[in-house]
């Protein structure tokens, strides 16, 4: 299955040699581009995509603020967006996640790193490490919000679906989570999967944001 991407940017350069690295795949093919994220919502209201590698800082509206209203307003089943930028800050990171993404890259990785993350994106998970994640999260947890809000649909699982979404949200992976409740990591997955369905979450990513901010986890718990 080809993998469409639109790719945002301001530099044209920069969309260029994406461009070039990800059409030398058979399996990837690039459908748009867009200079910022306000061309990038228009592109993509009318080209179908699965995968939107966007620029963070860019004039008229940045990354962020454009995955924020693609992951909110966007269909259902819409693309998801792997946010790439040059500047290595947690707090880019952070914001790029509770916008909505899937995860991100500094736009200095290698380009088999780079192919790699959008294809893992373009399958539903997240290019992010849980122990990042987790990190992000402890430090920027203010940036949640001051009063935690139980989410009702965390009624909807089950005790041992509760106890995988807390490991989840705590940093372990799933083979770390098979081996603290003793089942198959293939189990852990499936557990998993479950969980973002009944949530209506895109990725694990998602899913560690709704634990804080439901209170489910606390920062440093």
């Amino acid at each position: 299955m080809t993998v469409r991407v639109v790719i945002v940017d301001d530099q044209a350069l920069v969309r260029a040699g994406f461009r070039m690295v990800l059409d030398s795949q058979p399996d990837l093919e690039v459908v748009g581009e867009a200079i910022d994220g306000a061309d990038a919502l228009r592109v993509l209201a009318r080209t179908e995509a699965d995968v939107v590698v966007m620029d963070i800082r860019m004039p008229t509206m940045d990354g962020v603020e454009a995955t924020r209203r693609l992951c909110a307003e966007g269909p259902p089943g819409g693309p998801r967006v792997l946010v790439l930028t040059t500047f290595d800050t947690e707090a880019d990171a952070f914001a790029a996640l509770q916008a909505g993404a899937s995860g991100f890259l500094l736009k200095n990785v290698p380009p088999e790193e780079l192919l790699a993350a959008i294809r893992v994106v373009a399958q539903g998970d997240s290019v992010v490490a849980p122990s990042i994640t987790r990190r992000l999260l402890d430090r920027f947890a203010g940036q949640l919000g001051t009063a935690p809000s139980a989410d009702p649909r965390l009624a909807q699982l089950t005790e041992r679906e509760r106890e995988v979404l807390l490991l989840v949200a705590q940093g372990l992976s799933n083979a770390e989570i098979a081996a603290r409740v003793h089942v198959a990591e293939a189990t852990v997955k499936t557990h998993v999967g479950r969980i973002l369905a009944k949530l209506q979450l895109r990725d694990r990513v998602q899913a560690v944001v709704l634990a804080y901010e439901s209170g489910l986890v606390t920062p440093g718990g």
